[in-house]
């Protein structure tokens, strides 16, 4: 190595084929003697990172919004959302674990720099829009629990960095650590909300039956898609395929068989908990919200006014705003490192820590001072589930090269995609596509 390439980073540094988070690459150690069950703790971790954005402040007002309007209706969608996400998510597993790339490095070997470019942009637009989501939901808990002012939470957000920094500078560990505290903290609040509003859980079984109301009514549609697009979210395919790869499993075709079989088993086992808590939000505002006619409710600070009266116990509200708060920090941390991801991936390029931050939370601070200031903290909600329909929108996008470069034998080697695999991600795809396209006509057209 250079003497150049031993100095101490500028905000630039030109990537020579180093991987996406050089330094947490291959930083945990896995024991060849291990037990079965020592090797699954060993990959225990990424999959509640990428579990985070399945329940991150998005899923949150589209999930209230569902559930006030809709009742118990839409927890079909939740559901075949996670198992869409599933599907995904276990392809990239598969991706990093045979090619020992991320999906941003692979689409950047796989397509010529006028199709590489275009994905890249669009997934820095489906980060900036996460990261809207983020900023206007841990303002809305800052201002739930301490009152301080939406504009002032806003503000306070990009002091996330700094724990981010904190939390690097002690191990991949300790940010796995770190998400599933929080993550044990939100159930816990969800648990005992969902005891006090006591649910029809019959109506709650029915509620995950398929029904075609969601494709035959545009206003349902619209909140489907946002449901869809807050679940299988597109920055979260190029961030399992990355810290995927903190694990320093072998480089065998049998020892990369069983980090395959574990990092997806750890993926499926997370994504199954993010279910449960997208299921409670829904279920809750079921509950309490459409029950009692309240069907216009999709602000967050609205959602918590109500609370206390419906449920009569003053716990509530400060249960809601707590979890809120922890999801809007864990979401904080996994979507830096999304980004960081996307851009050492695409275009080899490193950007600091603390600067990649920086750009993507003003990018996301300035339309939701805006909106806050123009319109007031009621149209923060409206905000927010247009930043998941804009991700669901997104969402084909990195699907699309993710199944093609999962299924391609030249690349996965013996760990491609079994063909039943690749059929159902393609089904996926095409679902994705045309709700995508039959939102974009209803919207149109006015239905």
């Amino acid at each position: 190595m250079s003497q150049g390439s031993q100095e101490s980073p500028s905000i630039w540094l030109r990537s020579r084929g180093e991987p996406s988070l050089a330094d947490v690459f291959r930083s945990v150690s896995v024991a060849p003697s291990s037990s079965t069950w020592r090797k699954f703790l060993t990959f225990l971790g990424p999959g509640y990172l990428v579990a985070v954005g399945y329940m991150d402040p998005g899923n949150w007002a589209t999930s209230l919004a569902g559930g006030a309007q809709f009742g118990y209706t839409l927890l079909v969608v939740a559901l075949v959302s996670n198992i869409m996400a599933v599907v995904l998510q276990s392809l990239c597993a598969r991706l990093a674990v045979a090619t020992g790339r991320d999906l941003a490095q692979a689409c950047r070997d796989a397509y010529p720099p006028y199709m590489a470019w275009p994905l890249w942009l669009l997934a820095e637009l489906a980060i900036c829009a996460t990261d809207l989501a983020e900023v206007i939901g841990t303002a809305i808990g800052l201002n739930l629990l301490f009152g301080i002012p939406l504009e002032i939470g806003v503000l306070i957000t990009g002091l996330d960095v700094f724990i981010i920094l904190w939390l690097q500078t002690k191990g991949f560990r300790w940010v796995e650590a770190f998400i599933i505290t929080l993550l044990g903290v939100i159930a816990l609040c969800f648990a005992i909300q969902i005891a006090m509003a006591d649910p029809d859980w019959g109506e709650v079984i029915r509620g995950f039956a398929p029904t075609t109301q969601v494709v035959t009514n545009p206003n349902m549609l619209y909140i489907a898609l946002g449901i869809i697009g807050a679940t299988v979210m597109p920055h979260n395919l190029y961030l399992h395929s990355g810290i995927v790869q903190t694990r320093a499993y072998g480089h065998t075709l049998p020892e990369k068989r069983e980090a395959l079989k574990y990092a997806t088993l750890d993926s499926t086992v997370a994504l199954t908990f993010a279910l449960m808590i997208n299921a409670a939000i829904l279920i809750l505002a079921a509950a309490t919200f459409h029950k009692a006619g309240h069907t216009d409710v999709a602000e967050l600070g609205k959602a918590q006014e109500l609370l206390q009266p419906l449920l009569g116990a003053s716990i509530a509200p400060s249960l809601f705003a707590i979890a809120l708060l922890c999801c809007g920090l864990n979401s904080t941390v996994t979507a830096t490192m999304a980004g960081q991801i996307v851009m050492e991936g695409f275009l080899r390029l490193r950007l600091a820590a603390w600067l990649r931050r920086l750009v993507t939370r003003l990018v996301a601070i300035v339309p939701a001072i805006a909106v806050t200031l123009i319109y007031g903290e009621g149209q923060t909600a409206k905000l927010l589930i247009l930043s998941q329909v804009v991700l669901s929108l997104q969402l084909p996008f990195a699907v699309v090269p993710l199944v093609m470069l999962t299924a391609s034998k030249a690349r996965m080697g013996e760990l491609v995609a079994p063909r039943w695999l690749t059929l159902v991600a393609a089904v996926i795809a095409a679902i994705i596509i045309v709700l995508n396209l039959k939102l974009i006509f209803d919207v149109a057209t006015g239905a």
